[in-house]
Order: C-alpha cells, then structure tokens, then sequence
C-alpha cells in the first residue's frame, strides 16, 4: 500500500457537484493498493498514521498525532499512486489492484484507521471522479509504502 499523508486545516470531497465529505484539522489519506497489499500492510500503515507526530505542540514543534489533538481523518482512494512512468510518457497502472481486490482493502483499512482514532473517519467513493479540496498545513506531506517499512 502507499499513501501520501498530508496535514490540513480543512479538506472536502466533491462528487457530481455534491460534497460527500469534508473535515477540518487533521489528515487527508491518498492510498493506492496493489495485488499483493493484505491485512498486515494495513494494521502497519494505520498504527504508523494515526502516531505520525506531525502537529505542532505548545511549542510549535511537530510533536503530536492526529490522535493527540483529536483531529479528522478524509480517505481518498487513488490507483495512480502506482503508477509506473520509466518508460515513455504515458504512466502504466499495472500494479494497481482492480476493484475486486482494492475495495474489500480499502474498506478495511477504512475500518482499520476508524477504530484506531475512535471515530469516524470520512472517505470519498471508490472509483469516482472525485474533485478532492485542501488547505495544506505547513505544508507537510509524507509519502510510506508499505514494502518499504525497513
């Protein structure tokens, strides 16, 4: 699995002209899932998220979760996080889970990250256009992959 991890002050997601979901301070989630992504990528990228120390304490140093200051999580599926581009000029997908494989995950990752923050996090829509919206905080924006966890 790879995400990119971005601390924002406000994110909203627009499907059809419709918001299906927006949330103040807190994160918004990019994650792309592969083949071969199970249950063990998805309980290590979440414990790594929700204890990413990347909110500013009393101090104004990066010291905090999203978990320590009660923030909101958004989740935006995005196959082209696996995108391959060393060859020519048009990006390969190859490694990008079809929906068969990629939605159960995704869905449990959903659950996953749920659980961990004790509350709801928000999402998008599997597979929409979707028009995502931030105010990037920082800006700080992280990049993990789960098959580069040493």
């Amino acid at each position: 699995m790879r995400a990119v991890i971005q601390r924002i002050s406000r994110a909203s997601v627009t499907i059809n002209d419709t918001v299906k979901s927006s949330i103040e301070q807190g994160l918004l989630i990019l994650v792309g899932i592969e083949d071969s992504d199970n249950q063990e990528d998805i309980e290590w990228l979440s414990k790594k998220i929700i204890h990413l120390r990347i909110f500013n304490d009393e101090n104004g140093v990066m010291n905090r979760s999203v978990l320590e200051i009660n923030g909101d999580i958004l989740i935006v599926s995005q196959f082209t996080l696996h995108a391959l581009t060393k060859k020519g000029n048009r990006p390969s997908y190859i490694r990008a889970s079809k929906p068969e494989i990629a939605i159960p995950l995704y869905e449990s990752f959903c659950r996953e990250l749920t659980a961990l923050l004790g509350k709801d996090v928000k999402t998008g829509e599997f597979g929409a256009d979707m028009k995502v919206e931030l105010l990037n905080d920082g800006p700080v924006t992280i990049w993990m992959d789960t098959k580069n966890r040493e």
